[in-house]
C-alpha cells in the first residue's frame, strides 16, 4: 500500500492541473467573448453618436433657415416694371420682416404689401397677392402733385425724386392731392409711366392708400442677378426737409 502512494500523488496533481488548464481556458474564453460582446457595444454606440451628430449638424441650419424665412426674412421675384430702373424684371429682393412692428416705415422704403382694394387687376403681382413701391406719404401727410412737369409735394414741400424715378419719366402726368390717413400709407413706383399706384387707385374706398397692417416688409437687398446684387436705397434724404403732417 504504502509503494503505491507516490504515484496516487502524481496522477492526483495531474488531475488538479488538467482541471485547472480546462478552468482557465472556460475563463480565457469567456474573457474573450466579453471583449467581443463589448467591442460591438462600443461599435452601436459609435454609430449612434454619428448618427446623432449627423442629425444635429443638419437639422439644426435647415431650422434656423426656417426661422429666418418666417419670422426675419421676405424673398420675392419681381415681374412688373413698376419700380425701374431701382428694380429690373425677374431682379429677386429680400425684405425684412421687422418692418412694420419691430422697425418704423419712414418715407422712401421700398415697400412689399398685400394688394389693399384689387390693385392686381391692372398690374402684374409677385406671384402671388403681393405688390411693392416706393413709401411716400405716413399717416397725416398731404402727397400732391399739380401735374405733368411738377414735383411732388409732401406737406407743401416739394421733393426732388431724380435719385430713383426712372429717368425720362414725369413725377406724376396728371394731377392729384391726398391726405393719408390713420394706419395708412401712400405709395408710388419708381417707374411712373407704368405703375398703378396710389394715384390710380382713389376710387377704391380707401383713397388709394395701404393699410400699414398690409405691409409685409421693406426691401433691402437685391440678391439677383450676380451683376446686380447690392443694397437697395431707401432714399431716405429726398425727405429731409419734409415736415410733420400739422
Amino acid at each position: 500500500m504504502t509503494e503505491h502512494t507516490p504515484r496516487r500523488e502524481a496522477r492526483s496533481r495531474h488531475a488538479r492541473h488538467a482541471t485547472g488548464v480546462a478552468r482557465g481556458a472556460h475563463a480565457a474564453s469567456g474573457s474573450a467573448y466579453e471583449t467581443s460582446g463589448a467591442k460591438r457595444g462600443t461599435h452601436a454606440e459609435n454609430q449612434s453618436g454619428s448618427i446623432r451628430e449627423f442629425l444635429v449638424w443638419c437639422g439644426v441650419p435647415i431650422l434656423i433657415v426656417l426661422f429666418m424665412r418666417l419670422f426675419l426674412f421676405g424673398f420675392y421675384v419681381i415681374p412688373s416694371g413698376s419700380m425701374l430702373d431701382t428694380i429690373e424684371i425677374n431682379d429677386r429682393v429680400i425684405t425684412t420682416k421687422l418692418a412694420p412692428d419691430i422697425i418704423k416705415l419712414q418715407r422712401g422704403d421700398i415697400v412689399v404689401f398685400k394688394d389693399p382694394s384689387h390693385w392686381l387687376q391692372s398690374e402684374s403681382s409677385l406671384g402671388s397677392n403681393d405688390l411693392i413701391k416706393r413709401l411716400i406719404g405716413l399717416p397725416g401727410d398731404t402727397v400732391a402733385c399739380a401735374g405733368a412737369g411738377q414735383p411732388v409735394t409732401v406737406n407743401g414741400v416739394a421733393i426732388d425724386e431724380s435719385s430713383y424715378v426712372k429717368p425720362g419719366v414725369q413725377p406724376s402726368d396728371f394731377p392729384f392731392s391726398v391726405t393719408v390717413t390713420e394706419n395708412h400709407i401712400f405709395v408710388l413706383g419708381d417707374n411712373r409711366a407704368n405703375s398703378a399706384d396710389s394715384r390710380y387707385h382713389q376710387d377704391d374706398g380707401s383713397n388709394g392708400l395701404v393699410p400699414i397692417n398690409d405691409v409685409l416688409g421693406v426691401a433691402i437687398v437685391r440678391n439677383w442677378p450676380l451683376n446686380r446684387i447690392g443694397k437697395l436705397d431707401a432714399h431716405h434724404e429726398v425727405f429731409a426737409n419734409v415736415p410733420n403732417p400739422s
